[in-house]
């Protein structure tokens, strides 16, 4: 026997020993066998200082319901060295699971292969994946988070194996999950149009903020101010640069906008780029105004919140959105919101913004000039801004999934 399926070899049994004993122990202490689950859950997205939404969504449900459930079972399945403090408490046992999943063909060999052995040989109860791929291969019970299904409406977004790997396999996951959870209505009717399933199949799980996200005094918004702007108010955008967040139209807006206003205000651009970005760098290098234009990339949460708190208004308008976290950020940071009128966004701002037609660079830019004009309009934006937050916590969002894992493991008895 070679050393690599040596080391699988104990691997498997050091995580059924453990199973055993563990089961053994809770029902000792008071829980039936019929309490005591195996849940697997896909933590591929658990990526130290580099999480996206989805990986938001995932640090924050599974930190509360690994915590809060002592009576189960959970193994995280990595796909490259985790970071040991995505292991939560003592109920959660890592494994990793090669290849690491960076390309079309290696989604298919760690979801077809790699998954449904592992789920087999630790005699898994259910399988959670938070990022909505599944492995069809495999007879285990699977919950599927699909957050939203832009790649069927805007497929042209992104690279070509990609679009056609989700447009073909992600029916099949809708399809072969036991429950659908997803982060607004919008994509739940979307969902289930698309393809064909029951809406009593898919349970709504609203997004969190987190909760260092809170407004800042005058006087700190005014060192902000000074650091991230050279003293000028600015607006801001967060989100990774990808083309349906529409940000080379914000670009142009906002040109339109210091064009016609002759204002100092800058804009601030937060987040990565994805995918195809010839187009954004294209508008840049022709806007008037670029110079009042600072990309800062990746922030850590704490340097991001105090940014967000120093900024004029939020403007936030893509194509498509299934939710967008940075849209409660603001609103729990007292930032008044600009945002698109399409898709989920209205159901997540509610009162808390203006709105304008992403595909129109004056809508965006009169919705710009409205925000600063108004300083009425800003209050009470701030106003509706803390009501609407009120709907969203991690800790809701954590409760909501357990119910839909819950009603699952259910079934199962």
């Amino acid at each position: 026997m070679c050393v690599k399926s040596l080391k699988m070899l104990k691997f498997y049994i050091k995580i059924n020993f453990y199973n055993l004993l563990y089961k053994k122990y809770l029902i000792k202490t008071g829980f039936t066998e019929r309490q005591v689950m195996i849940i697997a859950i896909n933590t591929r997205l658990l990526l130290k200082n580099k999480l996206e939404g989805i990986g938001w969504f995932s640090y924050e449900t599974l930190k509360r319901i690994t915590t809060q459930h002592p009576e189960h079972s959970f193994v995280f399945i990595f796909d490259r060295p985790y970071d040991q403090s995505f292991i939560f408490s003592p109920n959660v046992k890592p494994v990793v699971l090669f290849p690491q999943t960076r390309h079309p063909f290696l989604w298919l060999i760690w979801f077809e292969l790699r998954i449904k052995k592992l789920l087999k040989k630790i005699k898994a109860d259910l399988f959670f994946s938070p990022d909505g791929y599944l492995s069809l291969r495999s007879n285990v019970m699977s919950i599927a988070a699909i957050h939203d299904i832009n790649f069927v409406h805007r497929p042209q977004d992104l690279p070509f194996l990609t679009r056609v790997y989700y447009n073909f396999f992600f029916p099949l996951f809708a399809k072969k999950a036991h429950r659908i959870v997803t982060v607004s209505e919008y994509s739940k009717q979307d969902i289930s149009k698309s393809y064909g399933v029951e809406s009593s199949k898919i349970d709504v799980v609203y997004n969190g903020a987190n909760e260092i996200y809170t407004p800042v005094k005058t006087d700190v918004k005014k060192q902000i101010e000074e650091n991230i702007s050279n003293g000028k108010p600015y607006f801001i955008f967060v989100g990774a640069l990808h083309p349906r967040k529409n940000v080379s139209g914000l670009l142009k807006a906002f040109d339109k906008y210091k064009s016609d206003t002759q204002s100092n205000i800058k804009l601030i651009i937060v987040g990565e780029k994805m995918f195809k970005n010839s187009e954004l760098s294209n508008v840049f290098a022709k806007m008037t105004f670029k110079k009042d234009v600072v990309f800062v990339g990746r922030l850590s949460a704490v340097q991001l919140k105090k940014v967000i708190a120093g900024a004029l208004a939020l403007i936030f308008v893509p194509f498509f959105e299934g939710f967008g976290i940075p849209l409660v950020e603001a609103m729990k940071c007292d930032v008044p919101i600009l945002a698109s009128n399409v898709t989920s966004i209205p159901e997540v701002c509610g009162n808390a913004a203006i709105y304008a037609n992403p595909y129109d660079i004056n809508s965006i830019a009169e919705g710009m000039k409205k925000l600063v004009a108004d300083e009425r309009l800003r209050t009470n934006l701030i106003k509706q801004g803390r009501i609407q937050s009120s709907k969203f916590s991690w800790d809701k969002t954590a409760e909501k999934l357990w119910q839909s894992i819950e009603a699952c493991l259910n079934d199962l008895k």
